[in-house]
């Protein structure tokens, strides 16, 4: 049986309710959620074990954050317990023609003050198949970038498959460092990687370009290029998104792996309730459709591809629909046909 691993932050979530704008807010929903747990959490949805690692501080909040963990069955056991902090961010739903707006308010949170020797990584991967990190995390601090190199290492060392969300989060690069100082040397121990072509030639360093993403000869150049550059990347892979407008999205897939180019058909997602954690979804779809069936990547990428969709119709970070749905979504064409 597989166990999965993810380190990262895990955030409290402050939403207007109703789409309604930050200043005419006099309340907020609260939620819990954070690329790398958002993915654990799908995963234990989908039957499969999984570990989340995180730092968090004593106090009230934080034990919220814990339960948000405990309840969706992910396990909590080697979180750390340090810091004073936990960190924030404020979302503004856009609907129709006005985009969401995201705050942060995670400065010296627990996490960004995590120091290399703070997580015993041997431990925590003793009985582990699968690790999985974001470029989220190294974003937060010159050491929490030096913790996930340490964790990314000794995954390596002992054999465990890596997984890396490519994440780019331009407001949250503050501490002097580039992406492209931090992440290639991370990125070389990936054996799996989420990323559209524009972020991942940006954080390697790479002339950034845009490519035609229906144009499967272009993309497959691109995709061997980055994988010349990441010898460990045995398989690359992104959604599709062309944005018409904040309330509808087309949303696709595509997997590269053996010189092969797979491709999920795209779905009109109209109306859009919550568009945050949905490449979360991807990835934990991905994930489990590499583990689940790997001799069928068609059948990965379009279980990928539905799990992002189907995540747009759910309120907060986290997706919530089992594999049963999933896989009828896909079977069914999406037809979203009533249940009965």
């Amino acid at each position: 049986m597989t166990k999965v691993v993810t380190f990262g932050e895990i955030l409290m979530r402050m939403s207007p309710p109703n789409n309604l704008m930050y200043d005419q807010a006099s309340s907020f929903d609260v939620t819990y959620g954070g690329g790398e747990f958002n993915v654990a959490a799908s995963l234990v949805n989908y039957g499969i074990e999984a570990d989340f690692i995180t730092i968090l501080p004593q106090n009230p909040i934080a034990e919220c954050a814990i339960n948000t963990i405990k309840n969706y069955g992910v396990g909590y056991k080697n979180i750390l317990r340090k810091g004073n902090r936990i960190g924030i961010y404020f979302l503004e739903n856009g609907i129709a023609n006005r985009n969401s707006k995201v705050v942060y308010d995670r400065t010296n949170s627990s996490i960004s003050q995590i120091k290399k020797g703070d997580i015993d990584w041997k431990l925590v991967f003793k009985d582990a198949d699968w690790f999985h990190w974001s470029g989220i995390t190294p974003a937060l601090s010159k050491t929490a970038a030096e913790v996930c190199l340490e964790a990314t290492e000794t995954a390596s060392k002992m054999g465990l498959t890596i997984s890396t969300d490519l994440n780019y989060r331009s407001k949250l690069w503050n501490y002097g460092k580039h992406p492209k100082e931090l992440i290639p040397k991370l990125l070389a121990y990936s054996n799996v990687i989420l990323s559209d072509i524009d972020t991942a030639r940006f954080m390697l360093g790479l002339e950034k370009i845009y490519p035609d993403y229906a144009n499967d000869i272009l993309i497959k150049e691109n995709f061997e290029q980055l994988k010349k550059m990441l010898p460990n990347a045995r398989t690359i892979a992104m959604t599709v998104r062309n944005c018409i407008s904040a309330s509808h999205y087309k949303i696709g897939g595509l997997l590269y792996k053996d010189n092969t180019l797979y491709r999920a058909k795209k779905h009109d997602v109209n109306p859009v309730l919550d568009r945050v954690g949905s490449g979360d979804a991807f990835m934990a779809g991905l994930l489990y459709g590499l583990v689940k069936f790997p001799d069928n990547l068609q059948k990965v990428v379009s279980f990928a591809t539905g799990t992002c969709v189907l995540k747009h119709s759910i309120f907060g970070d986290i997706n919530r629909v089992t594999k049963e749905e999933v896989l009828n979504f896909i079977n069914t064409n999406g037809s979203a046909k009533v249940d009965r």
